[in-house]
């Protein structure tokens, strides 16, 4: 049974599920879906076809699914899907997909987005990710399980960061991230790995020594980086963690990678 504030407007047509919390003065479309012991805590607009996990809190003034901000969105029936477990806190803004984009907008499970975050149209964003306060999604951005954003990072639109990956705060990032990567700058560059994040998250010796062999070999200044990735794969192939870098720069891509300043590896 949910408790739903005297204050709170829910159209009649939302599906709320069991021990959902809405509070004072929120707003509920009818083309909401809330999953089990969501909590929207005051003054929350949930809008349009979105659906938010069970679990999943959501701090005053945040809103969920309004559309996008796109001239090219003509009033699509697109979506936004919330998982499970999120933390989304004041001032936080989230859109749904376009025509352009798969019609959706997607955040995984366990993640937490703070004060004044921002994800746009067709972002998708995985598992465990962290958006610190003030941090902006262009639209199409993909984010990788465990990324970590800074605060009052920018995202380009299409751009990817890979998992592990870490952005500082203030940073502008115009390139692909890749995975277990750190870029900071004003313009983002390449600063090694998230070395702290690894050991954080119980990545083995062996494996960090392994992805900074690799790190180095990929951004040396000697050859091409199709060489270069000929290389770190004939040594490190059986190495899942340096295989998941090589894999990332191999994609299809609408971004270039961010590389180190002046072309040397740290």
């Amino acid at each position: 049974m949910a408790g739903i504030h005297p204050t709170a407007i829910v159209e009649s047509r939302a599906r709320i599920g069991d021990g959902v919390t809405i509070g004072p003065y929120c707003t509920v479309g009818g083309d909401v879906v809330l999953g089990d012991n969501v909590e929207l805590v005051s003054h929350v607009a949930a809008a349009g076809r979105t659906e938010v996990g069970d679990g999943t809190r959501i701090f005053p003034f945040a809103t969920v699914g309004l559309p996008p901000q796109d001239l090219k969105y003509k009033g699509e029936p697109s979506r936004l899907v919330i998982g499970r477990n999120c933390v989304i806190r004041e001032h936080a803004t989230l859109n749904p997909g376009t025509q352009d984009g798969g019609m959706l907008t997607q955040v995984g499970e366990g993640c937490l987005l703070m004060v004044g975050c921002h994800v746009a149209h067709d972002c998708k964003v995985g598992n465990k990710v962290i958006l610190t306060n003030g941090a902006t999604l262009g639209g199409h951005v993909k984010v990788g399980d465990h990324a970590i954003l800074g605060g009052l990072s920018a995202v380009h639109q299409h751009v990817r960061i890979g998992q592990h990956a870490m952005v500082g705060g203030m940073t502008g990032v115009e390139g692909d991230v890749i995975p277990y990567g750190l870029v900071m700058g004003d313009r983002a560059r390449l600063a090694g790995l998230n070395l702290v994040g690894l050991k954080r998250r119980g990545f083995s010796r062996d494996e960090i020594h392994d992805l900074r062999a690799a790190y180095r070999m990929l951004f040396a200044a000697e050859g091409t980086l199709a060489e270069r990735l000929d290389d770190v794969t004939g040594l490190f192939g059986k190495v899942k963690v340096v295989m998941d870098i090589v894999e990332f720069i191999r994609a299809d891509a609408n971004r270039p990678i961010c590389q180190p300043k002046n072309g040397a590896a740290a």
